[in-house]
């Protein structure tokens, strides 16, 4: 099982998409009917779609995995009465395989046979997504309910977040206390810390500065540095989340405390809490397909 992609609409998708290509440092893959496709270096044929909208919202977050794991996914999410229904992607990379709506209206797509694309050369293009974190009102039942209808695992718990993951990065997703239903941050993962770096460089030298970092996180251990983006939601550059293993045992919020004034193991940054909670309030989940069984195939 492999993190994607992430599926926005939003106003002016055109221009951010721009951003995310002249600034930020992604690559354009294509256009398809007014959606952008933006990748990274790595070998998936896009990690960010921007669909143009009146409204912003989430349309889905996409995993991939074998036909195997798909049956079972399947069969766990039937049994956990969850809406779902069978999908054809019609995205760069294909695919077959189902959608389905958490309890707070997450929206996660799993595909099989869906096709890689040739990897680009570039230091400063992100790889992939490493992971894409939302708020929710229950995130100690939503991290119970991805467990026993996903298969996935929860590394660990703070008293902010439960991190999940799906295979050895300690986490692909995370769910926030935060008393909402949201899209809390995408992260990209970069090659090292220097494109970290130069990330944060390049943003000061179009007038951005970090809304919290550079540091480094205490679940996963990875480098982190957070801006708003001026199409509405938080990214982060991030790199060297930690890999853990099957028996990994999860920590306790008391086990992930910082001494008196830090956030974070480096403590050497300010965190914008404001605009920061103020950018997540803004894509919300929007389900606009009927549930359909399935083992129905996609029409």
């Amino acid at each position: 099982m492999k993190l994607r992609s992430i599926e926005l609409a939003l106003p002016h998708a055109a221009e951010a998409a721009a951003f995310l290509t002249g600034i930020w440092g992604m690559a354009p893959a294509e256009v398809r009917g007014g959606t952008h496709y933006l990748r990274g270096s790595g070998p998936f044929p896009y990690l960010v779609a921007l669909e143009e909208s009146a409204e912003p919202y989430v349309r889905s977050t996409t995993f991939t995995c074998s036909p195997e794991r798909l049956e079972d996914l399947k069969a766990s999410i039937a049994r956990a009465k969850l809406p779902a229904r069978p999908v054809t992607s019609e995205d760069p990379g294909g695919g077959h395989g189902i959608i389905v709506e958490l309890a707070e209206g997450e929206l996660f797509r799993f595909l099989a046979d869906a096709s890689e694309a040739a990897p680009l050369e570039g230091k400063d293009l992100p790889v992939k997504l490493t992971h894409v974190v939302f708020n929710a009102t229950d995130a100690e039942a939503t991290g119970a309910l991805i467990e026993q209808a996903l298969g996935f695992r929860v590394s660990d718990r703070t008293k902010g977040m439960v991190f999940v993951r799906c295979n050895e990065s300690h986490h692909s997703t995370a769910f926030a206390r935060a008393g909402f239903s949201s899209l809390n941050h995408i992260a990209f993962e970069m090659a090292d810390m220097d494109a970290v770096m130069r990330g944060i460089g390049r943003l000061r030298d179009h007038g951005m500065a970090p809304a919290w970092g550079p540091g480094r996180h205490g679940p996963g251990a990875n480098v982190f540095a957070y801006f708003i983006a001026p199409f509405g939601p938080v990214i982060e550059f991030s790199t060297a989340v930690e890999k853990v293993a099957d028996d990994y045992q999860p920590g306790a919020p008391e086990d992930w405390t910082w001494p008196e004034g830090r956030i974070d193991q480096w403590g050497m940054s300010d965190k914008d809490f404001a605009g920061l909670r103020a950018a997540e309030e803004k894509f919300r989940h929007r389900r606009d397909w009927t549930p359909q069984p399935l083992n129905e195939e996609q029409a």
